[in-house]
């Protein structure tokens, strides 16, 4: 299972809007993923669940990606973080 630790750039973190761009991203895909921050990790299909980390800017988190094309949704997440979620 190929994972990636991405820091979080945008200035609200992983908030409801972010996470819902987030989410929506990782169910345009076919793969399993699970979002990791510290100890705690949740799958990342659930708006509720992304925002429950409490993910803020500067905030590092691991994506772990499982099922075909795993590398290809873990780039497309990982560029998708880098970005701002959308909100640079």
């Amino acid at each position: 299972m190929p994972s990636r630790t991405v820091t979080i750039v945008n200035d609200s973190g992983l908030h409801a809007r972010a996470g819902r761009v987030f989410v929506k991203s990782v169910v345009d895909h076919k793969c399993a993923v699970t979002v990791r921050k510290g100890p705690q990790s949740v799958d990342a299909r659930s708006t509720l669940a992304i925002m429950s980390m409490e993910c803020g800017p500067n905030d590092q988190i691991e994506i772990v990606v499982d099922g075909d094309d795993a590398e290809r949704t873990l780039a497309d997440l990982v560029r998708l973080v880098e970005s701002g979620l959308g909100e640079l």
